[in-house]
């Protein structure tokens, strides 16, 4: 979950607002003293263009016991306020829900079954499975359920600050609070393909796998798609079994945000606070015919396919990727924000994030 707060309201004061209630009463404390200023902040010093109202700086932040000192604060009080002077409108914060309740991972770690899996058995522990949403595998409740309850402590805890210190709040539906499959377990290298990752226990239970076995030769983490047997132009994806496969795949991640996403509709409705979520920007491999590393990531985008600093030899287009994303935005009347993954402190790299 991640929390855009408000500049125009007073947040330099975190003395009421930097704990979380846990199941057990205990509080787990976000410390947001450990933070780079964004390219934003340090482009405007140089820059005669005014930054938008509506430009917000991601925070690092990293979990800390609650004996944080007064130095760290100090040094936090500064960058917020180096931020609002470089004239943002606010910063948006992490509040990881395996930072907050820490039993959630214990309970992972002694059931691995829970875990997102690829072909070769390995395991991903940075989200729980979306073929668990439903089952009562964390000591009789389903991971929405439980999920659900961090949300109303957060809301119960945060309640005097919803709407107007606190404006917005990204709800996480998967890795990185990104609606998709995890990219591996520290073995993926850019450009590569990445894995399908739905060989956990409870996916292959699913049904819709049983006599079927996945994908065969769709490649390794660092590999391209000309290098698989799957994933190729002329490959087993555009088959009848592999269109199958794909639109199961993909087919779940809907499914799973929709749940979360009702659980917080009905959470934090009446607090007048903005809700969102986010997709990933798979950019890679885009230029080919399979949009192999889309496809293990989860989003079957084949069939409607319609690019300067990325390398030729990976097929990128970032720029066509975005211009699909707003014409789907407006085409389902939605509203869209985006978000830089890198940091970039030159006058190109901004100016190419404002276009």
């Amino acid at each position: 979950m991640a929390l855009t707060l408000r500049s125009s309201t007073s947040f330099i004061n975190l003395e009421e607002t930097k704990s979380f209630k846990t199941p057990d009463d205990s509080l787990a404390t976000i410390c947001f003293a450990r933070m780079r200023l964004s390219s934003l902040s340090r482009f405007q010093a140089r820059n005669s263009r005014s930054v938008s109202m509506q430009d917000q700086a991601w925070l690092s932040i990293t979990g800390q016991k609650k004996n944080n000192s007064e130095e760290r604060e100090k040094a936090m009080n500064v960058s917020l306020m180096a931020l609002k002077n470089a004239g943002l409108e606010g910063v948006t914060v992490d509040a990881w829900w395996g930072s907050v309740e820490k039993d959630v991972k214990v309970q992972l770690g002694r059931n691995p079954d829970l875990i997102y899996t690829d072909r070769s058995g390995q395991r991903n522990p940075e989200y729980i499975s979306l073929g668990c949403d439903s089952l009562p595998v964390l000591r009789g409740r389903t991971p929405i359920q439980v999920y659900t309850d961090y949300m109303r402590s957060f809301r119960e805890r945060f309640r005097d600050y919803l709407g107007r210190v606190i404006v917005e709040i990204q709800v996480g539906l998967g890795p990185c609070g990104e609606l998709r499959y995890p990219e591996s377990n520290g073995t993926w290298k850019f450009p590569g393909i990445r894995e399908f990752q739905c060989y956990d226990k409870r996916q292959k239970q699913s049904g819709n796998m049983t006599g079927k076995g996945g994908t065969h030769d769709s490649g390794h983490y660092k590999q391209f798609p000309e290098e698989t047997g799957f994933l190729r132009r002329d490959g087993a994806w555009n088959t009848k079994y592999g269109q199958f496969f794909l639109e199961w795949y993909s087919g779940k991640l809907p499914e799973h945000g929709d749940r979360i996403l009702t659980a917080a509709k009905a959470t934090f409705r009446g607090t007048e606070t903005k809700l969102s979520g986010k997709v990933a920007g798979i950019h890679w491999h885009y230029r080919t015919r399979s949009h192999a590393a889309e496809l293990t990531a989860g989003y079957y985008n084949i069939r409607y396919q319609d690019d300067g600093e990325q390398p030729e030899y990976a097929n990128c287009s970032p720029e066509g990727l975005v211009r699909q994303v707003k014409m789907a935005t407006k085409i389902a009347q939605g509203e869209l924000t985006v978000e830089n993954a890198l940091e970039r402190y030159d006058a190109g790299g901004y100016a190419q994030v404002l276009e």
